[in-house]
């Protein structure tokens, strides 16, 4: 086989055709918007779209677990942007100061005993609170994060097309307080990594207007729109997590458009630093995805056809990466100790040939380290170049979680959605004051 064939292949095998499509349709919308000309003065205009939504329409709500540790300073990020009355938390069988902190700070708070979930929660806390009826807009935010100071300046002005019932936030690594080991640090490095390629690149191809086949809107800190609520089963039973459930609800109610634009709605979460953590959010999400698809099954329709080809390559890209481990020992074997003891003998069969290994690992390798500088040069973090030969490790990690979820999800035993958070970094840093971005035009349909 052709070297440079073998390099490609392996590349798509690894990559996916599903993601290299809306990559190179994610870099065309980044270039678009670089360097896309201002409008002639004279040239003729569309009637400007009127703000459908002011900070004054927006609730926020937070379901809070055992978060006593970062949740005052989340509340802090979110009071700088609204009035306290605007502020809900729901506690869901806290045991620890969630519930006193809140009150304290003086939002409005619901103490949720037992326990149900944070899907449960949610749904308990948006009728208890009439979110619905009061509010055009809800901000589902969660207790470790930090919401810009740009938040809403950015986010509210996507509404402004009548189509859009969601905005997904952008995710950003909280980097203060810092991990507190080498190992915290790498895992954060690697996550940051995650997010520049499946947000900047894949999620805003998938956010074009004439797609609109966005997989999930995270629950970390994005916003709905209040009068489709009712419409989303939020509580559907045996799934591990509900924003991967309620957006597929969206796709298949047809309620609307999912808005995302990478500099507008941005938020910092504090993601996992210890192995054990990182493993558990991994098992979760991954769960949780798996749990989705079989609830909802597959229809007709863009979405359903983006999320099949996103399913083959998960499984494709996934086996294939797992599959380089056997392939390097026998490779190793056959080219340093096969004259000594013999070929290797596979169900019987003599092996005498391989492929050229070295051409297999720049497929798997190369793609990888493209990746890396790509999230180190948009993220300015130049010392990630230092972690890049760690990375495909952790992909290695991410297929395996992947694969191993498949039969948990496939069985009938049901999740409860009740959950243990990650252990907790405390910060204690100032709040900025909001400011109108630089960008904000880039946040305008």
């Amino acid at each position: 086989m052709n070297h440079a064939l073998t390099v490609v292949t392996v590349a798509i095998l690894v990559s996916g055709v599903s993601t290299l499509f809306w990559t190179s349709i994610g870099i065309g919308r980044l270039i678009q918007g670089v360097f896309q000309p201002p409008p002639h003065k004279h040239r003729r205009r569309r009637p400007a779209l009127v703000q459908r939504f002011g900070a004054e329409n927006v609730a926020v709500l937070i379901p809070a677990h055992n978060e006593e540790a970062v949740l005052y300073d989340s509340l802090m990020a979110a009071s700088v942007l609204l009035p306290l009355s605007q502020i809900h938390v729901v506690s869901d069988g806290s045991s620890d100061r969630t519930v006193e902190i809140a009150e304290e700070f003086g939002v409005r708070v619901m103490d949720l005993q037992p326990n149900r979930g944070k899907a449960g929660a949610l749904a308990a806390a948006i009728e208890y609170f009439d979110l619905e009826r009061l509010f055009g807009v809800v901000l589902l935010l969660d207790a470790d994060t930090r919401l810009s100071p740009d938040y809403l300046i950015t986010g509210l002005p996507l509404f402004k097309q009548p189509d859009v019932v969601a905005v997904t936030g952008r995710v950003r690594c909280m980097r203060d307080p810092a991990p507190r080991t080498p190992m915290g640090r790498f895992l954060v490095s690697y996550r940051s990594r995650v997010y520049a390629m499946t947000q900047l690149l894949v999620k805003y191809g998938q956010a074009a207007r004439w797609a609109d086949v966005v997989t999930i809107v995270p629950g970390f800190a994005s916003m709905y729109r209040t009068d489709i609520l009712h419409r989303i089963d939020i509580t559907a039973p045996g799934l591990v997590i509900e924003d991967f459930n309620m957006t597929f609800e969206v796709h298949a109610k047809k309620l609307g458009r999912i808005a995302f634009q990478p500099d507008c709605a941005v938020a910092y979460t504090q993601d996992p630093d210890t192995w054990h953590d990182y493993l558990n959010q991994i098992r979760r999400w991954t769960l949780g995805y798996w749990q989705t698809v079989r609830l909802h099954g597959m229809h007709i329709g863009r979405f359903w056809t983006a999320l099949a080809l996103q399913i083959a390559e998960l499984l494709s890209s996934s086996v294939v990466l797992l599959c380089m481990i056997p392939l390097v020992v026998f490779t190793a074997y056959s080219e340093t100790l096969a004259n000594v003891y013999g070929d290797p003998v596979v169900l019987g069969t003599v092996i005498t040939g391989t492929m050229d290994l070295r051409y297999v690992l720049v497929g798997v390798l190369l793609p990888d380290l493209l990746l890396t500088v790509f999230a180190a040069v948009t993220l300015r973090r130049p010392g990630m170049l230092l972690l890049a030969p760690l990375f495909p490790f952790m992909r290695l990690v991410d297929a395996y979680v992947c694969l191993r979820s498949i039969p948990a999800a496939a069985g009938r035993a049901s999740s409860t959605g009740r959950w243990v958070s990650p252990t907790r970094r405390k910060f204690f840093s100032p709040i900025p004051t909001p400011i109108a971005p630089r960008n904000a035009a880039a946040c305008t349909p």
